[in-house]
């Protein structure tokens, strides 16, 4: 019997490194379970819930949100975007999640573990309905994602942005031990693509041991189901 050719030795040998490299990898988390909540992937069958979160809470996120419009966006919008969001995890190049309450019969908000800054770093993002403000939930839900970040990830460093002004938001990262770095002039974007200063917050790995983040009780699940924190 003929051996392959050395082109196909080439294949089988990338094919057989992929598949060593995804043995080894552990992640990207699709579900997380804290102690109230359920931070998961989207599905297509969310749309609902997610589309009367949003519509309920349009003048609370349009200050800060620019995708926040005061048009009501129709259920087929929403199940495209989500199509979208589980594309784009799924080929690992960006992570949405809803935020659920324990049986996920409700969308408490939004969040993200955005790999949009440098293939070492996650940038965290977070929206939080109307009716759930003020329970610490986005809190919760940024201190679960930084322990992904670390521990499943193995990112170097968790940023959060948010605008100078959104003091509300500026607590969360502060509470978590993240380090102020910067505030950029301009970088930001609110509704009707006004453009707003914006602070940097970061925390770095060399600082997540012992820190709130750290301490979280969280468990991590992959696509399978499989546990994983």
């Amino acid at each position: 019997m003929l051996g392959p050719t050395k082109e196909g030795a080439r294949v089988m040998s990338a094919v057989g490194s992929s598949t060593k490299e995804v043995k080894q990898r552990r992640g990207p988390a699709y579900r997380i379970v804290t102690d109230r909540l359920v931070v998961r992937c989207w599905d297509p069958t969310d749309a609902s819930k997610l589309k009367s979160a949003i519509d309920m809470s349009i003048d609370h996120l349009r200050p800060w949100m620019p995708w926040a419009t005061l048009d009501m966006l129709p259920l087929e919008a929403r199940v495209a975007w989500i199509r979208t969001c589980r594309g784009e995890f799924d080929l690992d190049r960006n992570y949405i999640y809803g935020v659920f309450n324990k049986d996920e019969s409700e969308v408490i908000g939004g969040t993200g573990l955005h790999a949009r800054q440098s293939p070492e770093a996650r940038e965290i993002g977070y929206w939080i309905s109307k009716a759930h403000v003020g329970h610490g939930y986005a809190t919760e839900v940024s201190a679960a994602l930084t322990k992904v970040a670390f521990e499943i990830d193995g990112m170097k460093r968790v940023e959060i942005h948010c605008a100078v002004d959104n003091a509300k938001s500026a607590a969360i990262p502060k509470k978590l031990g993240f380090e102020r770095e910067a505030i950029l002039k301009q970088r930001g974007l609110l509704v009707d693509e006004i453009a707003t200063d914006s602070m940097i917050w970061t925390l770095f790995k060399e600082s997540y041991p012992g820190s709130m983040p750290q301490r979280a009780n969280i468990k991590a699940y992959d696509v399978v189901g499989k546990q994983i924190l």
